[in-house]
């Protein structure tokens, strides 16, 4: 006779709040915030990866490795704070719940406030890089003229320098001067017939004689080449500080979701001073 074993299985709850969007909100708001105040914070410190004036070329690579760690320091603390709050602030888990399925949700609540907290910080970035641009922009200029213009300025300064009156429409040789110069940066380099030409445009605008012209032509494009040269770099630097921040900044936003939901739960001891202890 044979003899069956019954086996007993519990019910899975289905459950559909696996998402709370009240905390993930709340930690993005407090990320974002924290992220903004410290970034701007360290700008006016100094300690800034990228910068629109033309000293920013002759940064010494030590403050620029500075920046680059306060930038990491920043989104450390400000996403880390902000996913301890989504975590802290979602409601407790049932008990029967398995450890690692609980720690995974809370993590998710952090990752999702840190995404969020990305998008608005982005979002309040470019609006003040708009209000900034419009303002030290003028109206009648256009953008590429003056992003080439705002690179080499100072080399366009010293090409058309001059003691007596410049007659002439300088603003538009001033422009086209610098889109020969950016040009020249390229791998091809300068063309001869446009190397003759600004040299010819120099000696016209300020008086002095063409050998005095080419000399300047060539100082300026050496300038030039450096100042883009550093400005590549700056992005590099700029674009490689930003995603390892972010990438750290995602990572702990995780583990202190984790670590609130630890709180929430009474799993772990708050975080709080005992002063009572010698």
């Amino acid at each position: 006779m044979q003899t069956s074993e019954r086996i007993e299985t519990v019910p899975i709850e289905g459950r559909r709040d696996f998402l709370r969007w009240t905390p993930v909100i709340a930690g993005a708001l407090v990320g974002s915030a924290f992220f903004i105040v410290l970034v701007a914070f360290g700008t006016s410190l100094g300690l800034s990866v990228a910068s629109t004036a033309p000293t920013w070329r002759d940064t010494s690579p030590s403050l620029t490795v500075l920046s680059g760690l306060y930038l990491v320091l920043t989104a450390l603390v400000s996403f880390g704070f902000g996913g301890y709050v989504a975590g802290r602030l979602r409601t407790t888990w049932d008990a029967g719940l398995h450890t690692e399925f609980v720690e995974f949700r809370d993590g998710t609540h952090g990752l999702l406030a840190w995404a969020l907290a990305v998008v608005i910080s982005g979002l309040v970035a470019a609006v003040i890089a708009t209000a900034v641009g419009s303002k030290a922009v003028p109206p009648a200029a256009t953008p590429a003229t003056n992003a080439g213009e705002a690179l080499i300025a100072y080399d366009l300064d010293r090409l058309f320098r001059s003691e007596r009156r410049q007659d002439g429409n300088l603003v538009y040789s001033r422009a086209e001067a610098s889109r020969i110069l950016l040009a020249a940066t390229s791998r091809a380099g300068m063309k001869p017939d446009d190397r003759e030409y600004l040299s010819r445009l120099v000696a016209s605008h300020t008086g002095i004689a063409q050998p005095d012209a080419a000399r300047r032509v060539d100082e300026a494009i050496t300038a030039a080449t450096l100042a883009v040269k550093r400005a590549r770099q700056s992005a590099v630097i700029l674009g490689f500080s930003i995603a390892v921040s972010l990438l750290l900044g995602a990572a702990a936003a995780w583990y202190a979701s984790c670590l609130g939901g630890q709180h929430r739960d009474q799993a772990a001891p708050p975080l709080r001073w005992n002063l009572s202890r010698t």
